[in-house]
């Protein structure tokens, strides 16, 4: 029996500014603002990666490719 695993691209997620920022921006406590996660998010150029990553991966929490969970979700619907 062969198993055949697809490889994922190789994307350099340490370009991201969310790594050189940290994640207490990208993963807030429920209720909080997302304003300061989405601006950095639109100033980084790994945000299409990103946004592909995480709908792909099923993320649901925290604020990825400039979205929120509950854009994502939205955008999943559609």
């Amino acid at each position: 029996m062969q198993i055949h695993m697809t490889a994922e691209p190789e994307v350099a997620w340490e370009q991201a500014l969310c790594a050189q920022t940290g994640s207490e921006f990208f993963f807030p406590e429920p209720g909080s603002s997302v304003r300061e996660a989405k601006y950095i998010c639109q100033l980084c150029e790994m945000r299409p990666a990103c946004l592909e990553y995480a709908l792909a991966h099923d993320e649901r929490f925290g604020v990825w490719g400039g979205l929120s969970e509950k854009e994502r979700l939205s955008l999943r619907r559609t």
